[in-house]
């Protein structure tokens, strides 16, 4: 699986995997800044890794299907996702958005959450269809990466008084940003 695929790939998968888990990132340092148990932690961001991983699978499934519906349109169609969300992100990091309505610790809560850091991987994972990425491949690497940053960013804001919560997403959005850009030019 990994040999076939050139290293710039890889990195590439890496890199949108890392971009997509900063909104996870950001928004648990705002969680954990109110105190969270590690239980907790542990349930939200196992909860974090299962829809990083359903989301763009949903995604890729969607994006093959538009593929080949559009054909040579499909790589400018990525590109305007891939701005439009990474847009997204630097302007609800810009604006402040608060997850103070969400309960982490209910049911409901933990699936709203889960879904509201995840739901850009769908976005991605509908682009990377469109350019059949390998999906085992690039699933894995999005829930590892959704589910690392969420126990960095839920462990940093339990540990850290300072918010970093805006940064992170901002960070996410540029490095989304820039690909789109790569994909329209």
């Amino acid at each position: 699986m990994i040999e076939s695929m050139h290293a710039g790939q890889l990195l590439t998968l890496i890199i949108i995997a890392v971009a997509l888990g900063m909104d996870a990132f950001s928004l648990g340092v705002g969680i954990g800044l109110k105190g969270i148990r590690l239980l907790d932690i542990m349930k939200l961001s196992a909860v974090i890794a299962l829809f990083h991983i359903i989301m763009p699978l949903m995604g890729i499934f969607t994006g093959e299907y538009v593929s080949t519906l559009l054909g040579g349109v499909a790589t400018t169609a990525a590109g305007a996702l891939l701005l439009l969300l990474g847009g997204h992100m630097i302007y609800s990091s810009l604006r402040g958005d608060a997850v103070e309505s969400i309960d982490y610790r209910s049911g409901w809560g933990i699936l709203l959450f889960a879904l509201s850091v995840s739901i850009d991987s769908f976005s991605v994972g509908i682009s990377l269809g469109m350019f059949e990425a390998d999906m085992l491949l690039t699933v894995l690497l999005f829930g590892v990466a959704g589910g690392i940053m969420s126990v960095l960013g839920l462990l940093l804001g339990r540990r850290v008084g300072t918010s970093l919560g805006g940064y992170g997403e901002a960070c996410g959005g540029v490095i989304l940003f820039t690909f789109g850009l790569l994909f329209l030019f």
